[in-house]
């Protein structure tokens, strides 16, 4: 960049300098008019600032406040001129600055042209954009407007048509899974013509209803002879029907559904056509089951056989001399029968298999196989006809025939049954069936096992009751043997009271309780009876004894004896206390007689009344032949007693009390006076103890 000459430059400038000058002159004249006013506004300005501290100093330095004044405005001035003299030197930058900023200007003039324009255009455009969204919204109401007339037109044609691959199906096509997704297309199609008014206004209707019509006839016809040839193949000698109704029809059960929605008189008669054959093959199959089953019958009881008939007026042991003594001994006794209760759950017996085993089973095992077959029967049959037809009802017309045959089996064995302790089984086999039913959920036997068990224990109340007079009717000379020993009716009412206790134990039935407890004021009636037939009382003691402590034995062996075995034990304890002073009298009357007489209690008084001569043969006789008295009890007791424990506890009850009279024999010999003359011939306790404790360990 080329230098200006200083004298060029200063001409350039010289109307910026001059104008410079006059702004400075101007300046200073406008202060000199302005002194007056400054000087007259300076008093007030120092009342104001009178608490500056400036101020304050230039007052105590004793300065003139004009002269001050002066001095500051000469100052300022100075500054003034110094400020412009800055301004002269920076002129040429003003100057510089003074042209950039008029080309900014021209160049944002020519900016605000253009925005002006492109604003113009904006607005041009904005006008545009809103015709075009208008016209946007507008097509597209019409494109949705079309899109769901589309949609609609689309769905009716779809719902509307029939295709000929869905025809060629149905009409020639077999019964498989294509079959079935072309029967529900079809059931579409006749339910979107049957539903919609609209479509029955619509030309297109009378072009197709009818091959709808005739698809729907086709249908009907091809179903029904298919699930005819299926229901016809259950009755198959040896068909496994539950694989077949799993496997074969609940593959098609939308053929059932199909007559169900469509030809309502044709499913009737399909439904009427499956009740016909499974009421016939089930019928068959438990009739069948049933007469296999009765080839493997085991008889336990008859009409004779009862608690109070006596043995020789039937022949062999109850009244049947081919049965095994094992077989007739289950008619009172629960022993393995039990058995039955805890195999619930097990399938049914196979009648050819037990057979060829040559195996026969008392009437309640039959009885749980038969009951266990119907339930399981009847429990897939009600899910398979809930499932394929969806109506519980024609469960019930199913197993109309096969409870019929069942009941006329059943109730022609009850009608000759007197064995009470296998109906009290059946009694609770049928509960434990109904706990199954239930926790399966399925109620379709409920009234059916109702019904069974109303009909058991009527029965068994009535051969109870049997069993029950045979006792109170029992003749006593036929019954009576010439035998302490326990008799055969005692053992049969100890083992069938506690086969009833045993089957008792969970249920509680209180009828049951009241039944047995008629039963042992029979038996104990009895007894008593037949103890009178002794001549003796001692023989009636020793036969009440051994007959109720065989049934105490008896009862025990069980769960729990009951009621029955408490009253018992304590008509036991009372016989026990009544042998034992029999057997103490017949040895030692004399010396019982003695102590009897005399009070525990004796005072000196009364014992002075007692003289050595009346006591001295008690004294020596007791001497010279307790041992030898003490041997026969011995004797007597084993002899007397069948149970063994019993006779030991009897022998040393018999001992203990015959220790006690003894001292209180010592007692009194003490208390007389020249009582002591006898000590030589009085026996030690010790020697006494000495021989019941040799007694009590060989008996």
């Amino acid at each position: 960049m080329e230098a200006v000459p200083a004298a060029e430059a200063l001409d350039g400038h010289k109307d910026r300098f001059d104008l410079g000058v006059f702004v400075g002159d101007l300046a200073l004249d406008e202060e000199l008019t302005s002194d007056d006013e400054s000087l007259e506004g300076l008093q007030q300005e120092l009342d104001d600032c009178k608490n500056d501290q400036e101020v304050a100093n230039i007052l105590a330095n004793g300065i003139k406040l004009r002269a001050y004044t002066k001095g500051v405005e000469n100052n300022i001035r100075q500054v003034e001129l110094d400020s412009i003299q800055d301004y002269i030197k920076e002129s040429e930058n003003l100057v510089l600055l003074h042209d950039q900023i008029r080309d900014c200007d021209n160049i944002l003039s020519q900016m605000e042209t253009v925005l002006t324009g492109f604003q113009t255009e904006i607005g041009s455009i904005s006008s545009e954009i809103k015709v075009l969204q208008e016209k946007s919204m507008d097509m597209g109401l019409k494109l949705k407007n079309r899109k769901a007339a589309e949609s609609k037109l689309s769905k009716f044609v779809e719902d509307i048509i029939v295709p000929p691959r869905m025809i060629d199906i149905i009409v020639d096509g077999e019964v498989n899974d294509e079959y079935m997704r072309a029967l529900k297309t079809l059931s579409k199609k006749i339910k979107f013509i049957d539903a919609d008014p609209m479509v029955k206004s619509s030309k297109a209707l009378k072009d197709v209803q009818p091959e709808v019509e005739r698809l729907r006839q086709k249908a009907v016809s091809k179903i029904f002879e298919f699930v005819i040839q299926k229901f016809y193949a259950l009755r198959k000698p040896k068909t496994n029907i539950q694989i077949l109704q799993q496997s074969v029809l609940l593959k098609y059960k939308y053929t059932i559904i199909f007559l169900k929605e469509h030809a309502k008189e044709i499913y009737a008669e399909v439904r009427a056509a499956y009740i016909d054959t499974m009421n016939k093959v089930l019928s068959a199959h438990f009739r069948a089951y049933i007469q296999a089953l009765e080839k493997l019958q085991m008889d336990i009881a008859t009409s004779t056989d009862l608690l109070g008939v006596e043995t020789r007026s039937t022949g062999f042991l109850f009244s049947i001399g081919k049965e095994s003594l094992k077989t007739r001994s289950s008619v009172f006794a629960l022993g393995e029968r039990i058995n039955i209760l805890k195999e619930i759950d097990q399938p049914a017996l196979i009648p050819h298999i037990a057979e060829a085993k040559s195996q026969k089973y008392p009437y309640e095992v039959l009885f749980r196989s038969l009951q266990k077959l119907l339930i399981n029967t009847a429990t897939s049959e009600y899910l398979f006809t809930d499932d394929f037809f969806g109506e519980e009802s024609i469960f019930h017309d199913i197993f109309a025939g096969p409870i019929q045959v069942i009941d006329e089996h059943f109730n022609a064995v009850l009608l000759n049954c007197y064995d009470a302790i296998g109906i009290m089984l059946m009694i609770r086999i049928i509960h434990q069936h109904q706990l199954i039913m239930f926790r399966r959920r399925i109620p379709c036997l409920d009234s059916y096992l109702d019904k069974v068990n109303m009909s058991l224990w009527p029965r068994f109340k009535m051969v109870f009751d049997l069993h029950l007079n045979s006792l109170r009717n029992a003749n006593i000379k036929t019954l009576w043997e010439d035998d302490v020993h326990p008799h055969y009716v005692t053992r049969r009412y100890a083992e069938f009271t506690a086969s009833l206790v045993h089957l008792n134990v969970e249920h509680g039935d209180g009828q049951l309780d009241l039944n047995l407890e008629r039963l042992r004021m029979a038996i104990e009636d009895l007894l008593v009876k037949l103890a009178k037939m002794f001549s003796k009382p001692k023989l009636q003691t020793i036969f009440l004894i051994n007959n109720y402590d065989l049934t105490i034995a008896i009862l025990k062996a069980g769960t729990e004896g009951g009621k029955a075995q408490l009253h018992f034990e304590e008509v036991l304890k009372s016989n026990i206390a009544i042998y034992v002073e029999e057997l103490l009298q017949e040895h030692f009357s004399d010396l019982i007689r003695f102590v009897k007489t005399r009070p525990a209690d004796e005072t000196a008084t009364s014992s002075e009344k007692v003289s050595i001569s009346e006591v001295e043969p008690l004294v020596k006789d007791f001497a010279s032949r307790y041992k030898a008295a003490i041997e026969l009890m011995h004797k007597d007791v084993i002899t007397s007693f069948s149970n063994f424990l019993c006779g030991m506890e009897i022998l040393r009850s018999a001992l203990a009390q015959l220790l006690l009279y003894y001292t209180r024999l010592t007692e009194c010999v003490k208390r007389i006076n020249g009582g002591s003359a006898l000590n030589k011939d009085l026996v030690s306790i010790s020697s006494i103890l000495f021989e019941i404790k040799k007694y009590s360990r060989t008996f």
